[in-house]
């Protein structure tokens, strides 16, 4: 996949992988929209339209509001008429979810983390998908995680998030079909435990770093991509 110029569209913009994605891919000289859910209160994105006009496009989205995810797609068709590339980064963790007791479970923390985590990946690649079709090489990522691997449960964490993410991995892989046959290429990335808000300052590896990893993975995704489950290496992870 050439790297020069494509049409970029990322949720979850305004701060860490999503932020991290829109300064690597206009360091290289793409094209992006950065959708974000505050996008007047991102002085980085801000900043970036400056440096970068006519590149870059701040707009709005909530993800899980299906006239906002409208709204969107219909601002991309108005400035590309097509997209090469939707990297569905957009993702929610309640804080107080992380480590709770059999007995404490929250249905909110549920219904938020797949409204955010699973339903509006899905359902915004649907919007997007006469765009996605009249795109370049299409692909479409999904910002997943290892803590949505059943394999690899170990303990009760994150329940929340971890059922939502196991989701995510299994409504990409569904719709990884008629994508494909539209000639659309899609994966589920596990970026890595990074230095985010999310992660935490403890992580050991630089959002930097895993961008940098994402995008090789996204750039080189083999024709017959599926759907499949693997790391900012492009290494193969347990379902």
């Amino acid at each position: 996949m050439t790297t020069s110029a494509r049409r970029y569209l990322i949720t979850g913009a305004s701060r860490g992988l999503g932020l991290e994605f829109v300064r690597q891919l206009l360091g290289r000289g793409d094209r992006v929209v950065a959708a974000c859910r505050k996008p007047g209160e991102s002085l980085a994105l801000t900043r970036l339209a400056g440096e970068h006009p006519g590149h870059l496009h701040v707009l709005p989205l909530d993800v899980t509001n299906a006239r906002s995810r409208a709204e969107l797609i219909k601002e991309v068709q108005a400035l590309w008429g097509a997209l090469d590339v939707l990297i569905n980064n957009a993702g929610v963790l309640a804080e107080n979810d992380r480590t709770p007791h059999l007995g404490q479970l929250d249905a909110d923390h549920f219904r938020q983390a797949f409204e955010t985590n699973t339903l509006g990946p899905l359902f915004l690649c649907e919007a997007a998908l006469p765009l996605l079709a009249k795109g370049e090489s299409a692909r479409v990522a999904y910002i997943s995680s290892t803590l949505g691997s059943i394999a690899g449960v170990s303990r009760l964490y994150t329940p929340s998030y971890s059922v939502s993410k196991a989701a995510l991995n299994m409504a990409a892989r569904l719709v990884a079909f008629p994508l494909g046959e539209q000639g659309i290429r899609s994966v589920s990335l596990h970026p890595g435990w990074v230095q985010t808000d999310m992660g935490g300052p403890g992580a050991p590896l630089q959002a930097q770093d895993s961008v940098a990893g994402l995008l090789q993975v996204i750039d080189h995704l083999p024709a017959d991509a599926r759907g499949e489950f693997l790391d900012y290496q492009g290494k193969p992870q347990p379902w």
